[in-house]
């Protein structure tokens, strides 16, 4: 029997399988089972887990395993592939992990359930299937057989997905009702809209366009600039493994640098919308109708037979072909020629039908964004509130596309992201780590009976405590939700056990009556404990912890000035050369690829002029492969060159070498000056610096500025006191001293 894939509303499709039980019967329906089984990384964490041994090494072991086409590497593969994992075993005892993980690998683990697959019986669905019941009142009767064994014995099977764009859509129409009055319904829009053509498409700017997502997506659409529909389509179909070889001829043919042939006359009604290539599985079925004389029937068999490349049904259906030929005074040759064209493409085929549906959804989808982006983002970022990865993507899009991001706060966020008629979206509570649904519900009910909150006591008084812990208002602290209130978030954070204990207080007193009620007003207000606020680099860190990413600031900003004085060419302006270049950045993300001569490192540089990914393979990566961590600053002298790999669009980076900014300082320091006052230890300094004098390898010149309110004095220390400039010694420096106080000089 046939399946069925339908695809609904996200939100909306537990009422479809509601109405399916309603409809045919609750004991005809069911779910379908899946087997989980325990891949290389998660058996890694399993019998770890088992063993009892560390979680850390577990998990470095686990993030060893290289991952190919999306899926990791057997245990076997990935121990050859990746020599880190053995030397950690052995490091750490624990070779008997490995040996009881490579007999479990590949197991079931447990029963789960298929995210859309529904099952319909003509009876009760038990006597079909063996039929697995959960425990709870919401539980679904789940079949024991998976989805290719209930196909097996006969049963019909639907897919019903949940598509989250369908959602976001759904999402983003309703924003437009609220923020401008219009109501929008996207199934009746115009598909000839230039704008959303020449904007989005054309641009490639399709950063959260259904199906057009992809880096790849956007090279071939910047090079093809659709301007129909019938072309949005195409390309959905064409973008996958196989038909992708075609893109390049069907661009020069959709923009006439290549002329247009057919194989014969008959095709040319069959291959016209698509430029002579045949692209989709209706038209496999339709060459065989016009030209082999098959009925529609017959020539989904002979498209089935095609792709399942079966040679003695190929035989018999290339005779039939070749006498419908006949019958049509197609020659033999030719019809042999249209027949192999006809099989060629039958194999990878996509169907028209799912094609178009899925581009009439990328094409609404790209008309919100080009009309109404504010509220289409604050829609797709709604839909995304706990892949702060993903996030982060649509924030960095917005802001190019003239969106400006408001910060989350206690006294206008709403749960999800929320846009107004400026072109300005709200970051939303809900995506703040550690906070939930009824927490952020109990904040908005508070604001909407008592107004806007003035301090973190009143908030602390108003706010419903079954529904806020302390974990859900440090994270609100961290987030910058407090800071139109008070902007010092370390004074914020040190206090909120003192907010808390004062509104138990205050509920406490509230419900008892005194002899000193009527003198309360004379008791002087609660005093916050004085803190020292946060340094740009710490509070954009915080702000991480909570956010995901950092939100109100550039993570380079603090350290521009040091970096200025050892880097002086900014990514932006980057250009090829022949000759090494020093380059710095943010590091904001790290990722390890295996390729074909071995792995290597891609680094994400930021500088808040640009981003630039740096390759870090070979000998680099082996001796500098420790210091690729994200969150910190990077100096690396790379090779720039123009990346002929995509066709000379942009530059490929490759680095020679990598340093922290405190080991870059030490590495071309020429000399230290150290501050001091009465109030400095001096004992102290000296314990400290003695060490990094000893020996000959000192090469920084070491200078003393003394001052307090008499005087001022400068000490030029001798030749025996050159200093060895170490990263840890800065770092000490700094604790003792202070930043302001340490100064290096190139």
């Amino acid at each position: 029997m046939p399946d069925f894939d339908i695809d609904f509303c996200q939100e909306n499709r537990w009422r479809v399988i509601q109405y399916v039980r309603h409809k045919y019967g609750v004991p005809a329906v069911s779910q379908i089972v899946t087997f989980g089984t325990m891949s290389s990384k998660s058996v890694v964490r399993d019998v770890g887990r088992v063993l009892d041994l560390p979680f850390g090494l577990c998990d470095r072991l686990s993030k060893l395993i290289p991952v190919e086409a999306n899926k990791p590497l057997s245990l076997t593969k990935a121990m050859q592939a990746e020599p880190q994992i053995n030397q950690l075993l052995h490091e750490e005892e624990a070779e008997e992990l490995m040996t009881l993980a490579l007999k479990l690998e590949d197991l079931t683990r447990g029963l789960g359930m298929h995210a859309g697959g529904v099952l319909m019986a003509p009876g009760k669905i038990a006597d079909f299937c063996p039929i697995y019941q959960a425990s709870g009142e919401d539980a679904s009767p789940v079949s024991m057989l998976d989805k290719d064994d209930v196909e097996q014995i006969g049963l019909v099977k639907f897919d019903f997905l949940g598509l989250r764009n369908l959602t976001i859509i759904e999402m983003a129409q309703d924003f437009i009702l609220k923020t401008t009055g219009e109501k929008i319904d996207v199934n009746h829009i115009p598909l000839d809209d230039e704008a959303t053509y020449a904007s989005i498409f054309a641009k490639g700017n399709t950063t959260a366009v259904f199906q057009f997502e992809s880096v790849g997506m956007k090279k071939m659409l910047v090079t093809a600039k659709p301007t129909k529909f019938e072309e949005i389509i195409a390309f959905v179909a064409l973008y996958r493994p196989g038909p992708m070889d075609l893109i390049p001829d069907f661009i020069r043919r959709m923009h006439g640098e290549e002329k247009v042939e057919y194989l014969h006359p008959f095709l040319e009604p069959v291959l016209d919308s698509t430029y002579g290539i045949m692209v989709y599985q209706e038209q496999v079925m339709q060459a065989a109708q016009v030209c082999g004389g098959y009925t529609l029937g017959g020539a989904d068999l002979l498209r089935r037979a095609m792709g399942k490349k079966k040679v003695e049904e190929m035989v018999k259906h290339r005779a039939i072909f070749e006498a419908g030929a006949a019958e049509k005074g197609i020659d033999k040759n030719t019809a042999n020629e249209i027949f192999n064209y006809m099989e060629k493409f039958a194999g990878y085929g996509f169907n028209k039908s799912h094609a178009a549906a899925y581009a009439l959804v990328s094409y609404q989808t790209a008309w919100l964004k080009c009309h109404y982006l504010a509220e289409y983002l604050a829609a797709t970022m709604s839909s995304e509130l706990t892949n702060t990865d993903q996030l982060k993507i649509f924030v960095d899009d917005g802001v190019d596309n003239g969106i400006t991001f408001l910060p989350p706060s206690v006294n206008h966020s709403e749960y999800r992201f929320t846009p107004d008629n400026q072109k300005q979206i709200r970051y939303g509570l809900g995506a703040i780590k550690g906070t939930g649904e009824g927490a952020v519900e109990a904040i908005v009910q508070a604001r909407k009976q008592g107004g806007a909150f003035t301090d973190l006591f009143d908030f602390c008084q108003r706010v419903d405590r079954q529904h806020l812990n302390r974990r859900t208002m440090e994270a609100l602290v961290r987030a910058g939700a407090f800071d139109e209130l008070n902007d010092n978030r370390a004074q914020l954070l040190a206090n909120i056990g003192l907010a808390i204990e004062n509104a138990e207080q205050q509920a406490v007193n509230a419900n008892q009556g005194g002899l000193f009620d009527m003198i309360e007003d004379a008791i002087e207000p609660l005093q916050m404990t004085k803190v020292k606020p946060w340094g740009l680099a710490e509070k954009l860190a915080e702000e991480k912890q909570a956010i995901g990413f950092y939100f109100s600031g550039h993570p380079f900003e603090p350290y521009a000035d040091k970096v200025c004085k050892l880097v002086s060419c900014k990514l932006a302006a980057l250009k090829p050369s022949n000759n090494k270049q020093k380059l710095a950045g943010f590091v904001t993300s790290v990722r390890y690829i295996m390729g074909k001569r071995g792995k290597f490192a891609v680094v994400l540089l930021e500088d808040g002029t640009a981003k630039q990914e740096v390759v870090v393979a070979g000998q680099a990566l082996e001796d500098y492969g420790h210091h690729l961590k994200a969150d910190q600053i990077l100096i690396m002298e790379c090779k720039v060159a123009v990346d002929e790999y995509n066709g000379g669009d942009g530059l490929r980076i490759t680095a020679d070498n990598a340093f922290s900014l405190a080991e870059a300082y030490a590495r071309s320091a020429r000399s230290l000056q150290l501050s001091v006052n009465s109030d400095s230890s001096i004992e102290q300094l000296a314990i400290l610096l003695q060490p990094y004098c000893e020996g000959k390898s000192g090469h920084v010149l070491l200078k003393f500025c003394c001052q307090n309110e008499q005087a001022y004095g400068e000490l030029r220390t001798p030749a025996s006191w050159l200093i060895n400039l170490e990263a840890q010694l800065l770092e000490k420096l700094h604790e003792l001293l202070g930043e302001e106080a340490v100064e290096v000089h190139f």
